[in-house]
């Protein structure tokens, strides 16, 4: 969001943590017994004596220890992000085809664009945070992200919307690997500091995003309520992201830890001895780089998983394709979208973590992936079957929960596996190709999905239903991947 999938607003994709940070107080782990650093009472005791206890308590874990100021800042981002994306997108598809005029597989095409234009670039966006840290990243694309919905407010034609559209997606994939990887390596320095568990920081950071998905839509579905149309939730949407750039400009550190520790780590190069010219050190390191991509780029198991979840990111976009076109149907007007919306995020809040944590200690990674994949077959298959029911928003009720329910399991499942499937040194390439192979499926999923709103309802439902199926059987072809607490904790982490 700005993950597809009701947690990266369009779904995020999980950072490896980095080392915590230098600089333990007196007395932690690592110091002698008996010196100046250890707690009163300890000096000299022998094992068991009453110096034992205070040990035993300082390294407890305090779980109820309060986040830093800045991960306080990190989790007021990512609420804050899912408002104002959350306020315009689920009405975009509506915008285009009943404001604009515009044919259903271009309609598709253009939301295509923007998940590509997202999920595609994370690779860039992350790229960029290595090389020049967070605030830059983050500022950048917050300036980017209300230029992008000022200018979709006032878009008339095919290329002025593709190019906000673009702009709008672009700017995501620069903040959200940004905040994203500073919340998990904060996390891991919060846990080294305190002893908080990190799962507790990022489940709060995840549960952040979700309340922010809960109210954008209902944000959005106000605005049209009292007559301001989409334009006043582009509006409203480009005021959220002025308040998020003005205060990361004003409390973002502008230290850029990343490299601090490459400068460090020369430094002590130098003093050890190691006189390797910087150009044979450049060529190694380009080499490795190509040997990477080369690697996960060539790992058939590895592909066979972007396919599998390619399946499923194209099914997930049609909750800003199809379910609208559904909702317009059957209610007359996209007012009623957002409460759909918000059920789907209150559903995760509710029951991500002991789904994820049910799942991981009682069935296998491929397991889980393949039966998520069905499910969100089963919500495509279910809207000719339901019954329309009150206000006629039972059909696209039960796309949502079931749709929902899918990514629930799956979601965690793929990025467990992803680890099982390439070596360590590509994990973070794999992690960001596998949205960036994703997000090419959506941009050529979409525009042949967005062609199917002129065909029978019976039909579109059908093939719609048959996508996340043919994810499921390659899913199936997939090593079981490792289980267990471990491959648990990691799922709910992510």
């Amino acid at each position: 969001m700005n993950r597809p999938g009701p947690t990266r607003a369009d779904p995020p994709e999980p950072h490896a943590p980095e080392p915590a940070h230098a600089g333990a107080p007196a007395g932690t782990a690592g110091a002698p017994a008996g010196t100046a650093g250890a707690p009163a009472g300890t000096v000299g005791a022998p094992a068991g004596a009453a110096g034992a206890p205070a040990e035993e308590k300082r390294r407890r874990p305090r779980l109820a220890s309060a986040p830093t100021p800045y991960l306080r800042l990190l989790t007021v981002t990512q609420f804050a992000f899912n408002i104002g994306f959350y306020a315009v997108l689920p009405y975009l598809a509506t915008h285009l085809g009943s404001g604009l005029g515009m044919a259903g597989w271009l309609v598709g095409l253009v939301l295509g664009l923007r998940t590509f234009s997202q999920q595609g670039l994370f690779v860039v966006g992350g790229a960029l945070t290595d090389r020049y840290g967070p605030r830059p990243v983050v500022l950048a694309g917050c300036a980017l992200r209300i230029t992008g919905f000022g200018w979709l407010a006032v878009a008339g034609s095919t290329a002025t919307v593709i190019a906000a559209v673009l702009l709008i997606g672009f700017a995501a994939a620069l903040f959200s690997p940004a905040v994203e990887s500073e919340a998990a390596r904060e996390a891991v320095r919060h846990e080294r500091d305190t002893g908080t568990p990190r799962a507790h920081v990022l489940a709060l950071f995840s549960a952040a995003g979700q309340a922010g998905a809960f109210i954008g839509p209902l944000l959005g579905s106000l605005l049209l309520l009292l007559g301001g149309g989409f334009r006043a939730a582009c509006l409203a949407g480009a005021v959220v992201f002025v308040g998020v750039l003005a205060g990361h400009a004003r409390l973002m550190p502008r230290a850029d830890p990343v490299r601090k520790r490459k400068r460090k780590r020369e430094r002590e190069r130098e003093r050890g001895g190691d006189r390797t010219p910087a150009s044979d050190t450049v060529t190694r390191t380009a080499r490795r780089g190509r040997s990477s991509w080369r690697a996960v780029f060539t790992n058939r198991p590895f592909l066979l998983l972007c396919l599998a979840y390619s399946g499923y990111l194209v099914s997930y976009n049609q909750l800003y394709l199809s379910l609208p076109a559904e909702v317009e149907r059957a209610t007359g007007s996209g007012a009623a979208l957002g409460w759909l919306f918000a059920l789907s995020s209150l559903l995760v809040v509710v029951a991500q973590v002991p789904l994820t944590r049910f799942s991981a200690h009682r069935i296998a990674p491929r397991t889980a992936l393949v039966t998520g994949l069905a499910v969100v077959a089963a919500g495509f298959a279910a809207v000719p079957l339901t019954p329309a029911g009150p206000g006629g928003l039972l059909p696209g009720a039960a796309l949502v929960v079931l749709l929902t329910l899918g990514q629930m399991l799956l979601v965690p499942a793929a990025r467990g596996l992803v680890p099982d499937l390439v070596d360590d040194r590509q994990l973070g390439l794999a992690t960001g190709a596998l949205s960036s192979v994703s997000g090419i499926a959506v941009l050529v999923g979409s525009a042949a999905t967005g062609a199917l709103l002129d065909v029978p309802a019976p039909v579109r439902w059908a093939v719609l239903a048959a996508v996340p199926l043919a994810g499921a059987a390659l899913a199936f072809t997939l090593p079981v991947g490792r289980g267990g607490k471990e491959q648990g904790t990691r799922a709910v982490a992510g």
